[in-house]
């Protein structure tokens, strides 16, 4: 097949852009996790290359080996591990993300997760590498940090144009929670409160005060890094108004610059050239626009909280000692308990998106000392927390078990980047 054609019997159509987003309506209640750490060495605490006897690739070999994961590749390269529905990925930096198959219930995410940590444990012990449960690298700089050998990343970082850009690809870690839906109007609510929560939640688990060695001043040096990368595809995916829909998410993806589409495995850069709406419309070069393409484009879309078949909260920078499992344990007490969720927007909506969106920038240096109306927001932490928590006991499932670090750490006023 000629490099420029695509195998395409007829035009990309609108509605089958809406068509994830509708397919995602399920009446499962389930959790997923994404869990990234970073890799450094014991005795240095430099981060660990991709490469070397010692190196990130080897680790993935030998957990292969002696776990029976199956390779993911990029060309010849390992660039992560699968098995069934879980999976071991390298991001940019050769971060470690676990992303476990959602659960009902966190004891089974926590399960799952104290099991991969048990395969790691004596392959990290021979390697002379520890897992940093922190937002950011505290001592080795994105300078010092080789790119991992996986094409889209050199795509992506020759294209993402804010000042932060390779930090936030090379130094940070952070968890992401995966959230179920049962309709359009439950997918609009839940995204709408995740929207409205993200910066609290950003304040709670603020992890990464430390780069370079040094105090960098702000709590979520993490967070700083999201808000100088991209604008246009970071931050908030539309204003999250009362009355939103699928299509509403559609549009503002349709009107965000595209980056690269894939052909042959081989990605052709458009590097911010046109928005996926006019290659939709025109084409590029040859190419005219697919499935994949809108799939793809989808992805690299990177807002606070993604719509995808499922609801995908993602502004947490990665903690440790049991808060770990606070995050998906908040979200599942508010987003699967109507009175919480209802509850919850309720006390979040007298906000204006203008107050919630300049919040982002606050907590990033001041955390729960950040002030909404003049008013520290640890308040607000605390009575978001006791509302999922409350939800929790009333479940009976024991699931509340899961926000007690949280819980202590609020009342003590203190955060995870306080925590060694």
């Amino acid at each position: 097949m000629n490099y420029c054609e695509t195998k395409q019997s007829e035009r990309l159509e609108y509605n089958q852009l809406l068509e994830e987003y509708i397919l995602g309506c399920k009446t499962s209640q389930k959790i997923g996790m994404e869990y990234e750490r970073i890799p450094v060495s014991k005795s240095s605490n430099e981060v660990i290359p991709y490469d070397g006897e010692f190196g990130v690739c080897e680790f993935l070999r030998e957990v292969a080996k002696i776990d029976n994961w199956d390779y993911i590749l990029d060309d010849v390269n390992i660039i992560g591990l699968k098995k069934l529905h879980d999976t071991i990925t390298l991001e940019p930096g050769c971060q470690i993300e676990l992303s476990i198959e959602p659960q009902i219930f966190v004891r089974d995410i926590k399960s799952k997760i104290e099991k991969i940590n048990s395969v790691f444990k004596p392959i990290l012990e021979e390697f002379g590498i520890k897992l940093l449960n922190k937002g950011v690298s505290p001592k080795t700089t994105y300078k010092n940090i080789k790119l991992l050998p996986k094409k889209r990343y050199a795509v992506m970082a020759n294209y993402l144009w804010g000042i932060l850009s390779d930090v936030m690809m090379r130094e940070t870690a952070g968890i992401q929670v995966g959230i179920d839906y049962r309709s359009e109007e439950d997918a609009m609510k839940k995204f709408r409160v995740a929207n409205l929560i993200m910066p609290f939640a950003t304040a709670m688990f603020a992890n990464s005060k430390i780069r370079g060695g040094v105090d960098t001043g702000y709590k979520s040096f993490r967070a700083l890094a999201w808000l100088n990368t991209d604008n246009e595809r970071c931050g908030f995916a539309t204003n999250f108004s009362d009355g939103m829909s699928f299509r509403d998410y559609v549009d503002t993806l349709l009107d965000t610059p595209m980056i690269f589409i894939n052909r042959e495995y081989i990605p052709v850069s458009l590097n911010g050239k046109m928005t996926f709406k006019q290659f939709m419309d025109k084409g590029y070069e040859g190419f005219e626009a697919t499935i994949d393409d809108w799939m793809l484009h989808s992805n690299l879309y990177f807002p606070d909280v993604r719509l995808r078949n499922f609801i995908e909260i993602r502004n947490h920078d990665c903690v440790g000692n049991g808060l770990e499992y606070s995050i998906p344990a908040f979200y599942r007490g508010i987003m699967y308990n109507t009175d919480a969720l209802s509850e919850v927007e309720k006390i979040l909506s007298k906000y204006s998106f203008n107050e919630i969106n300049e919040l982002r920038y606050n907590v990033s240096r001041y955390a729960t000392a950040s002030k909404l109306r003049k008013k520290p927001i640890l308040g607000i932490c605390k009575e978001l927390t006791e509302i999922s928590k409350y939800s929790l006991i009333q479940e009976g499932e024991d699931e509340e078990m899961f926000l007690e670090p949280l819980v202590d750490m609020l009342k003590r006023n203190k955060l995870p980047c306080d925590i060694d």
